[in-house]
């Protein structure tokens, strides 16, 4: 940003000099076409991620408005239907994110690849219904150059739609997760026609089995991650799908692999834990949810000596005695997931610690037994952390302030510490200036005081959670719209929240694209208007139990991005308030309502919006008050045993 704002200086005066001579028409154009095409590429590549700054550029002059569209290579639409007319805008566009797009049908794929041809390389339908194995063959035959294609939540699509995918004969990365139709006979189709894959993903794919993956493994040679989770899995006694056999003979033909994931898949035992010793080059292993044995994790340690990322998140069977066999062996890794863990103890963190001491990320969630002298060894030992996940842990303000000589974090998440205070996030504020993630979810003796400590040390906060978090008023609300790129505000339950700490975050935090308000009793009207000026970029809104009413929602209708609107209980809301604000809010792709307005509603306006591509999502809660943290700590522990 340095370079831009040099380079905006330089300019400027040749700009206010054409401003002031009024006899030269026509001139104020002049100096920019002085500007290479090199130069206005470099202005456009350091502008901020906000897709505003772009358009405002654009339409600076003409010069301007057609070297933009020749630069952009990332189109990210909000609606199907405008894509004709923004293609023909952006004719060299590469990367193709249809996210927002919730229907798109054969022929919006068939647009889509009558334009782009062979510059489009990458295409996200991961959100988008509607289309079939016709659409995709247009995309796999005329987008020749096309390597990534993402087919998440295509849950109805089989097998023929995934020989059509195979048509991709240059594709490197595929993912298909939660296409649960697709069979062996579909992958196997992929597997001889996208014989370049390096990355797949058939997470939630529970119709293939040991055939598909084998097909892979034998003709895809560049295979590098592949992601297995979910994959049904072998027991001895059933014999079904997935077994170690049929792994081991995966791994005997991928020799090259890099990253595997088998979450919530077989039983990471000493057989297939020593199957692994024939991928020398495995960085990473995900297990999520596999059952573990002391002997599967020492093979891992024996076998895995590259091994660079871990997740052990929510296994069965994680010891002290296994992790410390395991770290005994490995002292590269960066990345350790041992989430729910909840059989270790300090004993663990000893070893992780002094043995991982360049360890980047740590997610350790719920490790009811480690005891809060622990935490004090995370920063005495890790100090390259960027992402530290301690979430319903033990830690108290002597843990946070030795975790602050960890400069380099960037993510830390710290809900449900109910050890914690202000006076410990203090040290955080001062020395983590680079947080951009900061989770405080039920943090209940995180105060104002605290916030100010953060606001102000941590410029560049992207994201802040501080539900629940009873003490925190609107003062927070004014330290935190001095954060330019928060984008993402949780602080459901803060009942001292109005809607003029409200405003002043939609005036200072013009990125913000997610806000979560529920139970903020004392936010109404009067907070939605700021909202509808200045928040172009919201898309994600929880407005339940406030005291908005017909006028405030309507207001979010001049919001063109607004695609998810959780709407329960609300006192002020009528039927025809919300049939209203619901048909104006275009862009809407999921709507959250109380179960009583589906009969309150003419169905032809649901018809309308489903058509659009809008989903409903009806619930029946009643009104409960809000239980203390400890007590509702208490409760789930219960709950579980």
């Amino acid at each position: 940003m340095k370079k831009a704002k040099q380079f905006q200086f330089q300019v400027q005066p040749l700009i206010n000099n054409n401003n002031n001579n009024n006899n030269n028409n026509g001139l104020s154009f002049s100096y920019f076409d002085l500007l290479s095409e090199e130069i206005v590429f470099t202005i456009l590549d350091l502008l901020t991620p906000n897709p505003l700054d772009k358009k405002s550029f654009s339409l600076g002059c003409k010069n301007f408005y057609f070297l933009e569209s020749k630069h952009r290579r990332i189109l990210k639409p909000l609606r199907s239907e405008y894509l004709p007319k923004v293609l023909t805008r952006y004719p060299h566009v590469t990367h193709m994110d249809l996210t927002l797009c919730p229907r798109v049908t054969d022929a919006t794929l068939t647009n889509i690849a009558g334009a782009c041809n062979s510059n489009l390389v990458s295409v996200d339908l991961s959100m988008s219904k509607f289309f079939t194995g016709v659409g995709l063959l247009n995309l796999a035959v005329k987008c020749e150059n096309l390597v990534e294609l993402d087919l998440t939540n295509a849950t109805e699509l089989k097998d023929g739609a995934a020989a059509m995918v195979a048509e991709a004969r240059n594709l490197e990365r595929l993912w298909m997760r939660r296409c649960r139709m697709v069979t062996d006979l579909g992958v196997g189709c992929i597997a001889v026609g996208c014989r370049k894959l390096k990355l797949l993903s058939l997470k939630w794919c529970v119709g293939v089995g040991d055939l598909g993956v084998g097909l892979i493994a034998v003709k895809c040679k560049d295979i590098r991650s592949l992601d297995l989770s979910y994959l049904p899995k072998l027991d001895m006694s059933s014999c079904e799908k997935i077994t170690h056999i049929g792994l081991s003979s995966v791994f005997s033909c991928t020799i090259c692999l890099e990253q595997v994931t088998l979450a919530n898949g077989c039983s990471v035992n000493l057989d297939l834990a020593d199957s692994l010793n024939k991928l020398s080059k495995l960085q990473s292993i995900k297990l999520d949810g596999c059952p573990v044995t002391c002997a599967g994790l020492g093979a891992i340690g024996d076998w895995c000596v590259s091994l660079k990322e871990l997740s052990l998140s929510k296994c069965l069977g994680v010891t002290d005695e296994g992790l410390t066999y395991l770290f005994m062996k490995q002292k590269d890794l960066r990345i350790l997931d041992i989430t729910c863990c909840d059989k270790i103890t300090d004993v663990s963190i000893s070893h992780i610690t002094s043995s991982c001491t360049d360890l980047s990320s740590l997610k350790m969630e719920s490790c009811a037994l480690v005891p809060r002298e622990a935490f004090i060894l995370i920063g005495q030992r890790c100090h390259s952390l960027e992402e530290l996940d301690l979430t319903d842990n033990e830690i108290d303000d002597e843990g946070l302030k030795s975790i602050s000589k960890c400069s380099k974090l960037s993510s830390f998440k710290l809900g449900l510490c109910l050890n914690i205070t202000d006076e410990g996030l203090a040290h955080i504020g001062m020395s983590c200036v680079g947080l951009k993630e900061l989770d405080l979810y039920r943090c209940t003796g995180i105060t104002d005081s605290g916030i100010l400590a953060i606001a102000g040390g941590c410029p560049g906060l992207e994201m802040i959670n501080i539900a629940y978090c009873k003490e925190i008023t609107d003062d927070s609300l004014l330290l935190f719209s001095k954060c330019a790129q928060l984008n993402t505000i949780e602080c459901r339950g803060c009942p001292h929240i109005t809607s003029l700490g409200l405003a002043a975050i939609a005036a200072g935090c013009k990125q913000l694209t997610k806000l979560d308000i529920k139970k903020c009793y004392k936010v109404d009207d009067a907070g939605m208007i700021p909202l509808a000026y200045f928040s172009q970029n919201l898309k994600q809104i929880n407005l339940s139990y406030s005291s908005v009413t017909d006028v405030g929602l309507l207001s979010l209708a001049s919001i063109s991005c607004l695609q998810t609107l959780t709407i329960l209980h609300l006192k002020g809301l009528t039927p025809s308030g919300l049939a209203a604000a619901l048909l104006a809010c275009g862009g809407l792709t999921k709507v959250k309502l109380h179960a009583s307005f589906k009969s309150l509603l003419p169905q032809a306006i649901f018809e309308h919006l489903e058509a659009r591509g809008c989903l409903f999502q009806w619930r029946e809660k009643v009104f409960k008050a809000e239980l203390d943290p400890k007590c509702w700590k208490r409760q789930l522990e219960d709950m579980m045993q």
